[in-house]
């Protein structure tokens, strides 16, 4: 405690440059949740997770916290080989004092920016470079992450949906078919989802769907 008050008031340039350090290293820790939700395979599973709940018209069931969980954990595996990548490039040699704090990130970027660049279409991209009067880039190294960040964010989210949107429809055919049932024997006041949600229920566990959700992902990411 007595070395920080010390940082934060003394007037020597290392007590400043400490300083620096600190509240960059702060300022990092506390983005962190942004960072492993935006620059991470998370967005995509999490969306379709919550795409499957909803077409399954299950309210709470899977809970929240479940879907967060898995998506977490799916997300370490995937992000696994990038991770390492930047330990063995980044923080190892940080922690040996073998490069600087600046050296660090950027070698720590390097992996992120081709994990994101596999998955950000070239028009979202350049959606965000054009209005940051940014030039083209000759490599993935020299594409800024203010621009490749929400490039890659809405990527994902367009692929995501696009996900969402197929696991709907044989839910959709179902509760449709229910429903003219239903009309046709003039039950009206009875909730078509009531009657569906059974059925659902039932296609969704003979096809294996938490196994076929979990292969497209993996597949989106990591393709054999």
């Amino acid at each position: 405690m007595i070395f920080l008050i010390d940082a934060f008031t003394g007037s020597d340039p290392g007590n400043i440059s400490m300083t620096v350090r600190l509240l960059l290293l702060l300022t990092v820790l506390s983005i962190a949740p942004s960072i492993l939700i935006l620059m991470t395979s998370f967005t995509r599973i999490i969306i379709v997770l919550s795409f499957v709940r909803t077409s399954l018209a299950t309210q709470q069931m899977p809970p929240n916290q479940l879907l967060i969980g898995l998506a977490l954990f799916m997300t370490f595996f995937i992000m696994a080989p990038t991770f390492s990548e930047i330990n063995e490039q980044a923080l190892q040699p940080l922690f040996e004092e073998e490069i600087t704090l600046e050296e660090a990130y950027d070698n720590a970027s390097i992996p992120l920016k081709e994990f994101m660049s596999k998955h950000t279409r070239e028009k979202d991209l350049q959606l965000f470079m054009n209005y940051g009067n940014m030039d083209r880039p000759e490599s993935i190294q020299d594409i800024p992450l203010t621009a490749l960040i929400p490039a890659f964010a809405i990527s994902e989210m367009k692929t995501a949906f696009q996900m969402g949107f197929m696991i709907f429809i044989p839910f959709l055919i179902i509760d449709m078919a229910v429903a003219s049932v239903l009309m046709s024997m003039g039950m009206m006041m009875l909730p078509p989802v009531m009657i569906s949600l059974p059925f659902k229920i039932l296609l969704f566990v003979l096809v294996d769907g938490w196994y076929l959700i979990s292969h497209s992902l993996l597949d989106g990411f990591l393709p054999l």
